[in-house]
């Protein structure tokens, strides 16, 4: 786009007066149609002299001068009525611009002023001008709001792009783009500026694909299924009940079970000679209520209720999710949930390590996925956003807390039928009541069409990347009331760091460019880099680290005494204990804890 090029804020020459005394040439077209949004002016292709000036582009801001003010529009489409180009006459053209708001001078030393609506309407024969960069920057103007500068304008890079942090933040925002268009590293960019004006926010970034943690490396915490501690009891029912069923149907027998049990098993830790006695009123316990338990005390309730005469009938459901509990437990993969060590009270470690608190100059938590069992992402995904407004709420504003989704549409699907419903409820909370309490939501998606327009509403501030699908366009469009058809004309033509940002965060909708960041910060930057220096040669892959890693089981004890074998995985937190436990010969009908009581066993001496 092209702007008058004179000094910004600087008074304006004589080839910038709008008024009809200017040369002919400074003259762009006459307005010819208006029907209250839109206009067409009347304008040349070429000069006088046959050359082709090119002053008219998709894209480019004008001004209608009318005397007391200035209107605004942006140019969407020109063409020529014939569809011939005349080689020896000059060309006339037609321009179709959408009318966005005016202009108006204020007394000095005020700057010109931009209301968005059209007050006066240009008439037939209005002259068009191009716009000056007093009047551009007037149109993106935040009046006074606390501005953050994250690029320039496409139209004019000598002019900074700048969005109002707290209404972008306060309300909510999404990021939205097909692959490659340097979505992530915009997201990347916005974190830091916004840690900068906001150094008291904490960010809890949903991460997927393991690549925000080296993009923002002076920032952040890594937080992977090695270094995670979250308690299984920390998780509702729905969530503990998702893990043990690992993404199949849920039987409703046995988590009728579990919903009767889990109570008495934290009464016992709670009051451990009460027995099975529940108390009633408001210090009840149910299993949703985020106090520890262990897992055996839950295997010998079943192991009771199995024993009963009058169960008879029951048994198999009872064996059954006694089956699921033991499988899980000892799944190497979950010792993030099931460690021993997790036992305790650790509630205040836990939420502390994830949401940073205190955040010790690192405010953000990058939470990597792309390592964890897939069938567990939903639930640890619902308890984190479940806490994280908890947090919030209960704090009484004193925390504020950003929770980043990447990859949305995995979390909140547009179709009702997909996706985990208790991870969907969390984020609809956090998207609809979040903002009174401190809890802020960030949407990052390739997907705009699959994820739930009701998330996508309630983000205020959005900014739109190249987009090439339409049913992700019309998605766009009628998610924002602000956006009209001509403005997101672009959506599928936009180059990289290109967006188009309109909502609460932004005067009025603004085609930028981001900031461009250092290589070592673009997110991925790492492992690209890795991928490149890596040697092709087969001899050069590691195989054996590769399925160490893949069975994620620790080596076996080797000539250990059983104590030491106990103490050895107790140190590792390794769930598997039965394996070397077993192998190891032992009195008969020892009865041994492991760990905190995670479970009790007997084991006796092997035959052989």
């Amino acid at each position: 786009m092209y702007v008058d090029g004179h000094k910004s804020g600087g008074e304006p020459t004589s080839q910038e007066r709008r008024d009809n005394a200017q040369p002919d040439a400074r003259v762009l077209g006459h307005v010819v149609h208006c029907d209250g949004a839109r206009a067409t002016i009347a304008a040349f292709a070429d000069a006088s002299d046959g050359s082709v000036t090119g002053q008219w582009t998709v894209g480019r801001m004008i001004s209608i001068n009318l005397g007391a003010c200035r209107t605004v529009g942006l140019v969407y489409a020109i063409g020529k009525s014939d569809r011939v180009w005349n080689n020896d006459g000059r060309n006339a053209i037609e321009v179709s611009i959408e009318l966005i708001g005016e202009v108006r001078d204020l007394p000095a030393p005020a700057k010109p002023a931009f209301d968005r609506g059209i007050t006066v309407y240009p008439h037939i024969g209005a002259v068009a001008h191009r716009i000056r960069a007093r009047d551009l920057q007037a149109v993106y103007d935040l009046a006074g709001r606390k501005a953050v500068t994250i690029g320039q304008l496409s139209q004019d890079e000598t002019i900074d792009a700048c969005i109002a942090i707290e209404d972008t933040l306060t309300r909510h925002f999404a990021v939205v783009g097909t692959t490659g268009v340097g979505k992530s590293t915009a997201v990347s960019l916005l974190l830091r500026k916004t840690i900068q004006a906001k150094p008291d926010l904490r960010v809890l970034i949903l991460d997927p694909h393991n690549e925000f943690a080296d993009a923002l490396p002076e920032l952040s915490v890594k937080v992977d299924t090695s270094s995670l501690d979250l308690p299984f009891w920390l998780f509702r029912l729905e969530e503990f009940a998702e893990v043990l069923f690992r993404g199949r149907e849920i039987v409703p027998e046995e988590l009728d079970v579990l919903r009767d049990l889990i109570p008495h098993a934290k009464n016992l830790y709670r009051n451990p000679n009460a027995g099975t006695f529940i108390r009633r009123g408001g210090d009840a316990l149910t299993a949703d209520t985020p106090v520890p338990y262990r897992m055996a005390d839950l295997i010998k309730q079943i192991d009771e209720r199995m024993g009963l005469l009058e169960s008879k009938n029951d048994r198999p459901v009872y064996r059954a999710l006694k089956t699921r509990i033991e499988s899980a437990v000892a799944d190497p993969r979950y010792r993030f949930m099931f460690a021993s060590r997790l036992i305790e009270d650790t509630i205040h470690q836990t939420i502390g390590n994830i949401f940073r608190i205190p955040h010790g100059g690192r405010p953000i938590t990058c939470f990597e996925m792309a390592g964890m069992p897939s069938e567990v992402v939903n639930s640890v995904c619902s308890v984190l956003a479940r806490l994280a407004f908890d947090l919030a709420l209960w704090s009484e504003g004193r925390l504020k807390l950003l929770v980043l989704c990447e990859e949305a549409h995995r979390y909140m699907p547009s179709d009702p039928r997909l996706g985990f419903a208790p991870t969907r409820h969390a984020m609809s909370r956090i998207a609809k009541e979040g903002r009174k309490y401190g809890c802020y939501l960030g949407v990052v998606t390739q997907r705009p069409g699959d994820l739930d327009p009701t998330i996508l509403s309630q983000c205020s501030t959005v900014f739109a990347m190249r987009l090439a699908n339409d049913q992700d366009q019309k998605i766009i469009r009628s998610a924002i009331a602000d956006s009209s058809a001509s403005t997101l004309s672009f959506l599928s033509s936009m180059g990289q760091r290109e967006a188009i940002a309109f909502g609460e965060g932004v005067a009025t909708t603004m085609r930028l460019k981001f900031e461009r960041l250092p290589a070592n910060l673009i997110p991925g930057a790492g492992k690209r880099h890795a991928s490149d220096a890596t040697s092709t040669d087969d001899a050069d892959v590691d195989l054996a680290a590769i399925v160490e890693r893949l069975r994620n089981v620790p080596r076996p004890q080797q000539n250990l005494g059983f104590s030491e074998a106990v103490d050895v995985q107790r140190q590792a937190g390794d769930p598997g204990y039965r394996k070397t436990a077993t192998a190891i010969p032992a009195a008969d009908d020892l009865d041994v804890s492991f760990g905190l009581k995670t479970t009790t066993f007997g084991l006796r001496p092997r035959s052989d």
